[in-house]
């Protein structure tokens, strides 16, 4: 008790002003720091980082100096060093963010999801497109590291091998010793879509497999051909095409659609990768004289903003893309601070949205007969 008293007086002596010595004025585009808002007070350094960062023991301070700092910090702007806190604290409040392409439809809406949380958090971020090549893949995780992230958010980004630093995977389909992945559950997809267009009463459903490329591709075909077998819908070859394309245009549908119709095989609904897809594979259909969903039904996948806005307006699987980020952005702050931990595997839920692009398949010509 009285080592504490004693310790408070020498705070109330320290935060008096030095009267033998006059504020000095900082000088116009002078950097201000603690020094010089000190020099301006007369008093110590040590006193006013008391005050600023509203540290313990920061009661001992008589209120009018605790003004005095508050007011001189307002008036001359003062921002704390971000490296000198960073150094103190030992975080820089910084994480790294690895996407394809930052025009992707799905990646910007899981970013935008990620972005909304960490601000909230007083995080910030930096966000780089690897455009899916391997050298940059491997190289900037070294340079984000470079710059002290504290951890890694994954986007659609296939991880090969672990990091030192925490790490979330937002549609991540493998086993990587400290990596979170944070997953659609495309088995509950594949039947909301399956189901839809079954009970409609299509059989006949041409199918596009994702490229390897795309972290989600293996798990959602493995599951669209388990539903199909589940619900006895026949998947020869001729009705499946695979997308080659590493673009986030419709032109990724585009040409697999032209080439499952130069096959002449007769389908009445084609089940497209993700939204992207669907909007090239309408057009194709167009080309051709066919109609959706008149005669071929379209289902899409994602939901993007565009979706609903299409003509026809798109029927798809939604994955709650923003929610997706917040999960991933706080499951990963959760795992900075220690303050928990978690499974391998974070599913998230999907869920059905019928729009005009489907419907029950009726009398048209076949396919075989649209060509030109």
């Amino acid at each position: 008790m009285q080592r504490a008293m004693v310790r408070a007086r020498m705070v109330q002596l320290e935060c008096m002003p030095k009267r033998n010595k006059a504020g000095v004025q900082p000088q116009p585009g002078q950097p201000v720091g603690l020094r010089t808002l000190g020099e301006y007070l007369n008093l110590s350094p040590a006193t006013i980082s008391l005050v600023l960062n509203n540290a313990p023991g920061v009661h001992s301070i008589p209120q009018e100096t605790r003004n005095r700092v508050i007011e001189a910090a307002a008036k001359f702007d003062y921002r704390p060093s971000f490296y000198a806190r960073s150094l103190r604290k030992r975080q820089t409040y910084t994480v790294g963010v690895l996407v394809p392409e930052l025009n992707d439809h799905y990646a910007t809406q899981v970013l935008a999801g990620v972005e909304q949380y960490l601000i909230e958090e007083g995080y910030f971020y930096l966000t780089v497109s690897h455009r899916r090549k391997p050298n940059l893949m491997e190289e900037y995780p070294r340079l984000l590291m470079d710059r002290s992230v504290e951890g890694f958010i994954l986007i659609d980004t296939i991880l090969e091998k672990g990091f030192k630093l925490p790490t979330v995977v937002v549609a991540g389909h493998r086993h990587i010793d400290g990596a979170t992945n944070v997953v659609l559950d495309q088995r509950r997809a594949a039947e909301l879509a399956l189901r839809h267009l079954h009970q409609l009463g299509h059989r006949k459903i041409a199918f596009m497999r994702g490229g390897s490329h795309s972290a989600d591709a293996d798990d959602r075909w493995e599951c669209l051909m388990a539903v199909a077998r589940e619900l006895k819908i026949a998947t020869p070859e001729e009705l499946t095409v695979q997308l080659r394309l590493k673009t986030s245009t419709p032109e990724l549908g585009f040409e697999p659609t032209k080439e499952l119709l130069e096959r002449g095989a007769d389908f009445t609904a084609l089940i497209c990768y993700n939204d992207m897809s669907a909007i090239g594979a309408t057009r194709a259909l167009a080309d051709r004289g066919l109609r959706v969903p008149h005669d071929v039904s379209v289902v899409g996948f994602d939901d993007i903003e565009g979706a609903s806005f299409h003509n026809p307006s798109l029927t798809t699987i939604r994955q709650p893309l923003m929610e997706m980020g917040q999960v991933a952005a706080r499951i990963l702050l959760q795992r900075i601070r220690g303050l928990a931990s978690f499974p391998e595997v974070v599913p998230i839920h999907p869920s059905l949205v019928i729009r005009e692009s489907t419907a029950m398949p009726g009398k048209r010509r076949a396919i075989g007969a649209s060509r030109a």
